[in-house]
């Protein structure tokens, strides 16, 4: 029996939206951990899929991927204790792989979303990055514009105002050099995360972003 998100799954993400607090969390702390099971389980066949070409995510464990639902609220504004979804990365663990492109899964009722690439990384890796698609533009623009690819992924993050320092104002691949995140996004409904077929198609996904990722890790290592 393949591994579904049910709809309880994102019920409760909703609810704890609207309930956001210690008491009713407590109250109701099972429902939250049958909702993380549930991911647990579609994650799991989702890495078995995506290890199939890509071997760097073939040992990493669903538990060990998933983020804690408990929100750091030291430095936020927004005091509520709790996230309002649920999240995974799929990134090689180790010292050697720190801050590497990987995959992710965010499951979050009407904003759930695949992804893939570099959200934060050091400034040397981002350097290194911005380097490669300097020296290697062509190669980088025929991943981002293979058919398949733009059919599914858009790519998204901040960016610099300016070319950074240490590139040519005038550089072809400008426009890219200027991003401080390297991250493409695969928007999804409701009715997609609950689709029989959705470690299916999620693995699709990231197959079309295991490229994308190579390059980037390229850089880095």
């Amino acid at each position: 029996m393949k591994n579904l998100i049910h709809p309880e799954t994102l019920n409760f993400l909703s609810t704890l939206e609207i309930n956001n607090n210690r008491e009713w969390f407590n109250e109701n702390k099972q429902l939250y951990l049958q909702a993380k099971e549930n991911v647990e389980n579609v994650v799991n066949e989702i890495i078995s899929g995506v290890s199939e070409f890509d071997k760097s995510v073939e040992r990493l464990e669903a538990k060990n991927c998933i983020f804690r639902i408990y929100k750091d609220t030291r430095f936020s504004k927004d005091k509520t204790p709790y996230k309002t979804n649920i999240g995974a990365s799929l990134v090689e663990k180790g010292p050697k792989t720190l801050n590497h492109a990987g995959y992710y899964v965010h499951l979050e009722p009407s904003k759930s979303f695949l992804a893939g690439g570099v959200y934060m990384t050091e400034p040397k890796n981002l350097k290194a990055i911005r380097e490669k698609i300097s020296s290697e533009g062509k190669d980088f623009l025929k991943i981002l514009n293979k058919k398949s690819f733009k059919d599914h992924l858009e790519l998204r993050g901040e960016r610099l105002i300016k070319v950074p320092q240490g590139f040519d104002k005038e550089n072809p691949m400008g426009d890219y050099l200027k991003f401080k995140q390297f991250t493409v996004f695969h928007l999804l409904s409701d009715e997609a995360v609950l689709d029989e077929n959705f470690v299916k198609n999620a693995v699709k996904v990231f197959k079309e972003i295991y490229p994308f990722n190579q390059f980037l890790n390229d850089a880095i290592q």
